[in-house]
């Protein structure tokens, strides 16, 4: 599988290091990829939660769902998520992942954006049940979504990466301390996207 170095190309901001994220496009072929993305939509039980942000109670926008091994709860923002339990096609998704990125998972978290107007804010993925250095793998299934980072401590420091279609990401080390990330809303037309962040919780 070739690597893309994310690194090296001429966006503007920082060069994010390598010890902090990794891009493989196309770990999951296209066909694949599309098929994956309409069967979830079509049998997870999706639901949209109420979560507190910077102060106040809001509805997210978008769907999500949470996967993994028994005794994998997760409180993200207020809101506890109990684990269901893992399908064939996640499953079989997470030993793909697992050998792509050297890691084991016991948990994974599905977003469904179903247009432009779903999106998840800035955010880093710092909750004590991840540990100090979570590696995270997000897996990304339909729609290209810009995906934005900013280091926490001056938002001037920022990067961009369109996922593309079966693209995975890994993100490691000092990532989730230093900085944060966003998918944003957008005015264009846009089709549906499932994401797949692969987690580690500790029991």
């Amino acid at each position: 599988m070739e690597q893309l170095n994310m690194f090296g190309n001429t966006l503007p901001g920082p060069q994010l290091p390598h010890e902090l994220m990794e891009y493989f496009p196309g770990v999951f072929g296209k066909e694949e990829s599309i098929s994956l993305m309409r069967h979830f939509i079509d049998n997870v039980p999706w639901q949209q939660r109420t979560i507190a942000m910077y102060g106040k109670l809001m509805v997210t926008p978008r769907l999500t769902a949470w996967y993994g091994d028994a005794g994998t709860g997760y409180a993200f923002s207020g809101t506890k998520f109990d684990p269901l339990p893992w399908t064939k096609q996640l499953q079989k998704m997470r030993e793909t992942v697992e050998a792509a990125t050297n890691t084991s998972f016991n948990s994974v978290l599905l977003n469904y954006y179903r247009d432009g107007n779903d999106s998840v804010a800035w955010h880093s993925d710092d909750e004590d049940e991840l540990g100090i250095k979570p590696i995270i793998a997000s897996v990304s299934l339909g729609q290209v979504r810009r995906f934005d980072v900013r280091h926490k401590a001056n938002h001037q420091d920022k990067y961009s990466l369109d996922l593309e279609n079966g693209s995975l990401l890994l993100m490691k080390g000092d990532m989730q301390h230093d900085w944060e990330h966003r998918i944003a809303k957008s005015t264009n037309p846009l089709k549906e996207r499932i994401n797949l962040t692969f987690r580690v919780i500790n029991k």
